[in-house]
């Protein structure tokens, strides 16, 4: 593994040096070049000139394959090349709205109401099937800028379904709708709405992008994770020069404990996007997202040192350029993700306290650090510290509900509340600190849409088994397990607890899968050495 990650970093690196200085390359259009064997098979006619046809059906593959800032420069050159063409405008206004992943802004939301009047001003000559697709993104885009977003994806989500009922055969309405119920909640019904509809079309085209993407994002979820395989294994087939079609199916790799899977997704996807990005093709800072799975399967697999590496290179690298205009860069958000991530998941408490206070504070960045230094400071006994890591991250919390940012405010609070069970342990509190873990443990595994991050029902086995009642904790690895297999945490806890349980033959198999999940990295934990031990005296 260490070969390959050196390889596509040095490849990434000559790439970057080829078409720096290539002034031609510059004012090259590289998502012309794209072709449906790199992007996907898609069928959208439109009434537009015959020339566009091709190149709109492009765009609309690279918005199946959510690369924004390509697709919107493809539908922006429709535009120029035939002004009369109504459906570039909702090319470029389903460019502006990120689906799953943020919510536009005011400015945002104008730029796109914008180009929806455009569109309209044009539905002359537009098909009574493109004016239903510019009314539901107007749907989305229409009403007053402070108008409450879920409203918003409620509003063209239910638009999208009366397009697909009315054009039961136009497959891209059946995809952009069901796409637009996991856009305006990703309760369990409407992902289960959103598979029926997706099941049938990945049967009927196995080569088109959204549906194999919006199936990974269907079942991304731990209940529902081990459907979403077959998708995983056939998206980065489809769209191999997409970035995320190659990223993506490692959310699905990550909830089953599949790790080489997931590690070859990202490196390949992070080396996709390097390249790219060399060629003045927009999308750098989606390699961050790439590399945060990249970290948290390297420490489930034994690969610290891989994770370690990858850390220092992120250390190396110099502030990307802003993201969507929104005032955000993802090195950031890595700079404060990577090193706390690897010092709670080897449970290195006193690394994890120590560990730098941000340079910026009252971000929802600073709270992953100071959750990290507070469980750190807590679990390696300096109360005083944990608590006052705890205090700025209320003072985070308050911040964002004084701005009305609800979302961020719910994350961080969630941050708050696991950090404050482990002040409540160091001070003898046990009692309240198992009743916090359990409602919180419940909560999310009901609402689990973070798929590397470090469970709570794990923590409520840990404390359990701190607290020296084996078999109560081996019953919440287990449940936990069920969830997210092949945790390295888990099962190494599940493994102890059984083992101080007397339960010795149940002990072995957790110890056994554990190194196999580990075959193949370096790890020096003291976990594997004692695994190892175990597993050999059978």
């Amino acid at each position: 593994m260490k070969k390959i990650a050196c390889l596509f970093l040095l490849l990434s690196l000559c790439q970057l040096a080829a078409f720096a200085d290539d002034e031609k390359d510059k004012d090259h259009h590289h998502h012309e070049d794209l072709t449906e064997t790199q992007l996907g098979t898609v069928h959208f006619p439109v009434s537009c000139a015959a020339s566009v046809q091709q190149p709109f059906q492009r765009g609309v593959a690279l918005l199946h394959s959510f690369w924004y800032e390509e697709a919107e420069k493809e539908f922006l050159d429709i535009a120029k090349a035939d002004p009369r063409c109504a459906m570039a405008h909702w090319g470029v206004a389903m460019s502006l709205w990120h689906q799953l992943w943020n919510q536009p802004d005011a400015k945002v939301i104008a730029r796109g109401a914008k180009e929806i009047k455009a569109g309209q001003k044009l539905q002359k000559t537009a098909s009574a099937r493109e004016q239903a697709y510019l009314a539901a993104v107007k749907a989305f885009y229409s009403g007053s800028r402070k108008r409450d977003y879920k409203a918003r994806a409620a509003a063209y989500s239910g638009a999208m379904k009366k397009t697909y009922e009315a054009y039961p055969d136009d497959h891209e309405a059946a995809a952009f709708y069901a796409l637009s119920l996991l856009a305006s909640d990703e309760n369990m019904d409407h992902r289960k709405q959103a598979a029926a509809v997706l099941e049938k079309l990945f049967a009927i085209e196995p080569d088109h992008p959204g549906v194999a993407h919006y199936l990974i994002h269907t079942y991304d979820t731990p209940a529902m994770a081990e459907l979403g395989i077959p998708a995983a294994r056939r998206y980065a087939q489809i769209a191999p020069a997409a970035p995320h079609a190659l990223h993506m199916p490692s959310h699905i790799f990550a909830r089953v404990g599949l790790w080489q899977d997931d590690i070859n997704s990202n490196l390949a996807s992070v080396a996709a996007t390097r390249k790219t990005a060399a060629m003045g093709m927009g999308g750098e800072g989606h390699q961050f997202h790439a590399m945060d799975f990249l970290v948290y399967a390297y420490l489930q697999s034994g690969r610290e040192a891989e994770a370690q590496r990858l850390i220092e290179e992120v250390k190396a690298m110099p502030p990307m350029h802003d993201m969507y205009g929104m005032g955000t860069d993802p090195r950031t958000n890595a700079m404060s993700q990577f090193p706390a991530s690897y010092a709670m998941e080897l449970h290195h408490w006193s690394e994890a306290a120590a560990l730098p206070e941000p340079e910026k504070k009252g971000t929802a960045d600073s709270s992953v650090t100071y959750w990290a230094r507070s469980i750190g400071a807590a679990r390696s006994g300096s109360v005083e510290q944990a608590k006052k890591d705890l205090a700025e991250i209320e003072k985070i919390r308050q911040k964002f509900v004084t701005e009305k940012k609800t979302d961020v405010a719910e994350v961080i609070a969630r941050d708050y509340q696991e950090a404050s069970v482990w002040v409540q342990h160091a001070e003898g509190k046990d009692d309240d600190a198992l009743t916090a873990l359990r409602k919180l443990a419940d909560e999310t595994d009901k609402n689990d849409n973070d798929p590397e991050s470090m469970p709570a029902r794990e923590m409520l086995a840990d404390l359990l088994l701190e607290l020296k009642r084996p078999q109560e904790a081996l019953v919440e690895y287990q449940a936990d397990l069920k969830l997210r297999p092949k945790r390295f945490n888990g099962l190494y806890g599940a493994a102890r607890s059984a083992e101080q349980a007397g339960k010795q033959g149940e002990a072995n198999a957790y110890y056994a899968t554990l190194l196999e999940s580990c075959e193949g990295g370096s790890s020096t934990r003291p976990e594997l050495s004692h695994a190892k031990e175990l597993v050999a005296q059978k």
